[in-house]
This record gives C-alpha cells, structure tokens and sequence, in this order.
C-alpha cells in the first residue's frame, strides 16, 4: 500500500480515485437505493393484498350464518379466485362443515381433499384428514379410512388417529386391533385428557366378555 507522507497528497489521491471511480459509485447508491424503495414498495402492495384477502375470508365467514345458500356460492368462487393461498384449505374446511349440515357426504369428502390438497401446514393438513376419515368410517369406508389415518401426520394428532382407527376396526369387528388402537391412543393422550377413550375400552371389554360367555353357554 502507497504510503502519503502529506496532507495534500491524501487529498489528491482521493481527488483522483473519485474522478476515476466517481460514476461507477454514484450509479451503485443510486440502484441500491432505488432497489431498496422499490422492495419497499413491493411490501407494501403485497401487505395491503394480503389484508385485503383477509377481509374477503372474514366477510366470507361471516355470512356464513346469514345466508348459507350464498355462502356456499360465494365460498367456491373464493376458493377459485385466490388459488395457491392458505385461505383455500380453511374455505374448503368451511364449505364441509356446511356440507355435513345437508347430510352431502359426497360433498364433505370433495372439500376435505380440497383442504389436504392446498393444506398451509401440517396441522390443518392433520385435521382435515381425521375429519376425512371420520367420515369414511361413517360411510363404511373402512378401507379408505384406514388408508387416510396411514398419511403422516404431528405427534400431537397421533391420539386422535389411533381412536379414529380403533372406531374403525370396531366397525369391522376386529376387536384385538380395536383394543390395540385404543390403547396406544390412550398412551398419547392419557385418560385426563381424553376419558371417552377408556369407556370405549370398557366397552369393548364387556362386548367381549359377553360374547366370551354366550360362546361357553352354548
């Protein structure tokens, strides 16, 4: 490195380093800051889209209770409109639970893929498949059931899969499989939480006994 022994050489190496380099720096904070303006910009007009989009579901939701007729129109036009958004799965999660009310079983299990489909996380993912299956064990299903409760899903569902899948091996009659899956529910949720689970248990252990019973009688 040149080493100045003067003031004014400092001063005219500077002078010539920025007449040599001068353009070449300006240009740079003149992009950087038009690039910064710009993201800026950019941050803003997506803030203000997604508040808007929020708006729109809130008032989506919200009338709901008013005209349900409506809301079933105005939900798929939503859904159709703001494709790729989180919104969709919550809409699709909506538009079953309305479905349920009529009784469209066709309908709810549509929607429900819907909402596993363009899930936003693993959690509403996880949800809209136990509502998946509780339906299809509803409609005897079982298959499809079970095939729906193999998808992964967060340890904390794990509780709520396994009684699922109990429900459904005791809808076949597979009592040992059922006990199996009650149990290791149980284990992840623990009775304080959850004590359905050990009526269902004793349940299944009074319908086994009796059948045990009725076997030796005859």
């Amino acid at each position: 490195m040149e080493v100045y022994q003067t003031e004014e050489q400092q001063v005219e190496a500077i002078k010539g380093y920025w007449r040599d380099h001068g353009n070449t720096i300006v240009a740079g904070i003149v992009l950087g800051f038009a690039g910064f303006i710009g993201f800026n910009l950019y941050q803003d007009n997506k803030l203000e889209q997604e508040l808007a989009l929020s708006d729109s579901y809130q008032t989506l939701m919200e009338s709901s209770a008013t005209d349900k007729a409506a809301f079933t129109a105005n939900a798929e036009k939503f859904i159709s409109d703001n494709a790729n958004t989180s919104y969709v799965s919550l809409t699709a999660l909506a538009l079953a639970k309305e479905a349920a009310s009529h009784q469209d079983w066709q309908g709810v299990q549509k929607q429900l893929n819907v909402a596993i489909s363009n899930a936003p996380s693993e959690g509403i993912k996880a949800i809209a498949s136990l509502r998946l299956a509780r339906v299809q064990v509803q409609l005897e299903q079982y298959t499809e059931a079970l095939a729906t409760l193999a998808q992964p899903m967060p340890e904390s569902f794990t509780a709520a899969k396994e009684e699922i899948k109990g429900d459904t091996y005791l809808q076949q009659g597979k009592a040992e499989l059922a006990r199996t899956a009650y149990q290791a529910a149980i284990a992840a949720d623990g009775l304080a939480t959850n004590p359905s689970l050990q009526m269902k248990l004793d349940d299944l252990a009074e319908a086994t006994n009796l059948a045990a019973a009725s076997d030796t009688a005859n």
